[in-house]
């Protein structure tokens, strides 16, 4: 484990470069450097749920195996990053891009929805293949997507309806401004729903993981509007700034798990009448955990240029690694999805990251040329090559 440990840090870290006082990496939030910091985040979202197969507390003790406990707790903050890109992304190519919300729906929300299908459509496969117990009325259920096939599917369906509010946003509202109130108006809404759902074990909106990072969404919007004048902050801020936030994630996060073990995230205590104001509660430390967990990879990028071959592969398919890698997390752990016995359980962990990974990675580019070829199907791409020609 140690040496995993040291082969991650070399990984993230293998061909930065840092730059000398008072000189900057000017291109810390461009898209060639956020591609790298998502293809960390891409890196460490597999861990993270292998760290929940092997350690999290929740599991029997003879299945508990630790090494990766650090990643147990973190899923939040490393999907926060996403939102974050996305909303900075989103507006800078609103600004920059002529017409850009023209073909919106079909350009952009069309191809997640086909992503999602074609994932369902892949772990339904499996779930038979591994001897899942289906009756036709689950295998609908699954195919339909009202009950995912692929328990991570659920950061395209969070995507799907923000890339939608969105749009109507910035298409029905005259100024920025108000746009971006709706985008967070969104969010505190969507967080509402979602305390009021709950965590069912079926269906949608399953527990906390829907809305305890989306905040960051409308302030990759924020962030993208005002870029100038927070990157000025930034260097001016930098000596204070980077120690504050590093530290404050630290804090906010023994934070976060204080009030989860006492309000409850999950309806652990639901003779609390206070229930939903506290997840809430929780939810609010989420958020500023969040926010400073993402300013400190921007703050860092500010300083020093990441970036090598691998992170940058990786960041060009970090939906399609995210979809794909959890099948193997459940093949070789030690039963899938807690229904039925693993294809083969792998207790060493060096060795069931390194399986996982070796497996995950070319089906992520099989399912990355499938899903696009796929989307070159759709009528407006055709009609665009036709207009082309």
């Amino acid at each position: 484990m140690y040496f995993f440990y040291f082969l991650l840090g070399a990984v993230i870290f293998w061909g930065a470069r840092g730059f000398k006082r008072h000189e900057w990496n000017e291109e810390y939030s461009s898209l060639s450097q956020t591609k790298i910091i998502l293809g960390i985040q891409a890196l460490l979202i597999p861990i993270h749920h292998m760290a929940q197969k092997t350690c999290a507390p929740w599991h029997q003790a003879k299945y508990i195996v630790h090494g990766l406990d650090v990643f147990v707790p973190i899923g939040h903050l490393l999907v926060s990053v996403f939102f974050f890109c996305s909303g900075l992304g989103l507006y800078k190519s609103f600004k920059n891009k002529k017409d850009y919300l023209k073909g919106f729906i079909g350009k952009r929300i069309v191809p997640l929805i086909i992503a999602f299908y074609l994932s369902e459509f892949i772990y339904v496969i499996m779930r038979l293949l591994m001897h899942e117990k289906m009756d036709a009325k689950r295998l609908l259920w699954y195919l339909s997507g009202t009950n995912m096939a692929n328990m991570n599917c659920w950061y395209i369906i969070v995507i799907i309806f923000f890339y939608f509010f969105f749009y109507l946003a910035f298409r029905f509202c005259k100024k920025e401004g108000v746009a971006i109130f709706w985008m967070f108006f969104a969010c505190v809404a969507y967080a509402v729903l979602g305390a009021f759902v709950g965590h069912p074990t079926e269906g949608l909106l399953r527990g906390e993981w829907w809305f305890n990072s989306i905040i960051l969404f409308p302030l990759g919007l924020v962030f993208a509007k005002h870029e100038e004048k927070i990157t000025a902050f930034f260097k001016k801020a930098y000596p204070v700034l980077l120690p504050v936030v590093l530290i404050g994630t630290y804090v906010l996060h023994v934070l976060s798990e204080v009030a989860q073990g006492v309000w409850g995230y999950y309806g652990e205590y639901s003779h609390d009448p206070l229930m939903i104001p506290h997840r809430l509660g929780c939810c609010a430390v989420q958020w500023v955990l969040c926010i400073f967990y993402t300013a400190s990879w921007f703050l860092i990028s500010l300083k020093i240029r990441l970036g090598n071959r691998l992170l940058a592969l990786l960041g060009s398919v970090t939906l399609e690694l995210y979809l794909m890698h959890g099948m193997f997390v459940e093949i070789f752990g030690y039963d899938f999805l807690e229904k039925m016995p693993s294809l083969y359980y792998i207790k060493n962990v060096p060795l069931y990251i390194l399986v996982v990974f070796a497996c995950s990675i070319p089906l992520t580019f099989i399912y990355h040329v499938v899903w696009k070829a796929l989307v070159k199907l759709l009528p407006f791409n055709k009609t665009a090559k036709k207009s082309a020609s």
